[in-house]
């Protein structure tokens, strides 16, 4: 099955536009505050050359995303969808940043939501890889329903071999409970 990873996706004021190449100058614009990165797996993406990395990587997954507020058109942060496998019928959602004024709006929970309820058409199950150092994101995804199943060894897009939580969701546990996020 050919599915499309990449489709812009819109929620109240926030808009999901694939990602482009010609992003990239305003972006990391957006992703060069240190703080953002704190609690990820690899601390350095604000600076250029890791970020670079960090964005070719989000280029070759097509199905990055640059997370824009449109109330003012400024870019929020970046999300993605990758690894999918047609043959379990799951896709991971991660490599999700957001600067930091829009951290504790509801942002990222807006945006999972708007993933899980596109993806779930095509999708049986959403994995998630956490930084096992990234609190806010496992709160966040626990939030949303996800369960943490395993404690695994991952190496993002080139970069070096960090622990990461998996957690995941179902279809049929998202059905029940997608109610209470919209």
């Amino acid at each position: 099955m050919n599915i499309n990873l990449q489709s812009t996706l819109t929620h109240k004021n926030i808009q999901l536009i694939p990602l482009v190449k010609e992003d990239f100058e305003a972006l990391y614009k957006t992703a060069s505050d240190p703080k953002i990165w704190e609690q990820h797996p690899n601390k350095n993406r604000w600076q250029k050359d890791a970020f670079t990395n960090y964005f070719e990587g989000a280029i070759q997954s097509k199905g990055a995303f640059k997370i824009l507020d449109t109330t003012d058109n400024s870019i929020m942060g970046s999300t993605r969808f990758y690894d999918y496998n047609e043959t379990e019928k799951s896709v991971l959602i991660g490599y999700t940043f957001y600067a930091t004024k829009y951290w504790g709006k509801g942002i990222n929970h807006a945006v999972k939501t708007m993933m899980l309820n596109y993806i779930f058409d095509v999708v049986s199950t959403v994995y998630f890889h956490v930084g096992a150092e990234n609190i806010r994101s496992q709160i966040s995804i626990t939030r949303l329903g996800a369960e943490k199943v395993k404690e695994i060894e991952v190496a993002y897009f080139g970069e070096p071999t960090k622990l990461n939580f998996e957690y995941k969701i179902e279809k049929e546990k998202w059905n029940l409970i997608q109610d209470n996020f919209v």
